[in-house]
């Protein structure tokens, strides 16, 4: 097998992430590839925007579906300078990407002070033992929207 496309995109992958520091965000690049091209391109932009939404994984997901205008990427493959957070990798599931390369471990994340073990370990646990209160509310109405929606007849199901 020919490693030699994988290590050129995440080598753009950690560009970006070098490119995202000397800017003033954080220290992570993404990219998504179809086909061996380049179709989005991703730096953490959390705090320059005030979104902390704004992963380099989320913001090259966000710029492939653009610029192929569809919210799938599969067959895509994504290339991160870094192991995806929580947060990322559910991001990547719903985008339909299949392969994740990537450079850093979150360990090596961890010790630049980008620790995200506490919410992995958050999300495995019941409700009631999380450190966020969480609570549903048994609400009239509470299911309406997913009545309309699975009445309706030009929905796009993703």
């Amino acid at each position: 097998m020919d490693d030699k496309p994988d290590t050129l995109f995440l080598q753009q992958a950690i560009e970006l992430a070098t490119q995202s520091v000397a800017r003033g965000g954080g220290p992570f690049g993404a990219v998504v590839v179809k086909n061996e091209t380049i179709i989005g391109r991703g730096q953490n932009q959390v705090t320059l925007i005030n979104d902390p939404t704004a992963h380099a994984e989320v913001m090259a997901i966000r710029d492939a579906c653009k610029n192929i205008n569809n919210f799938s990427l599969d067959g895509c493959v994504l290339y991160a300078s870094c192991e995806p957070c929580p947060m990322c990798m559910s991001s990547i599931y719903w985008a339909r990407i299949k392969r994740i390369i990537y450079a850093a471990s979150s360990d090596d994340a961890a010790q630049a002070g980008f620790d995200d073990s506490f919410i992995a370990a958050e999300i495995c646990k019941p409700y009631d033992q999380r450190s966020i209160n969480i609570k549903q509310y048994d609400c009239e109405k509470k299911t309406q929207s997913f009545e309309h929606w699975n009445t309706k007849e030009d929905k796009n199901p993703y």
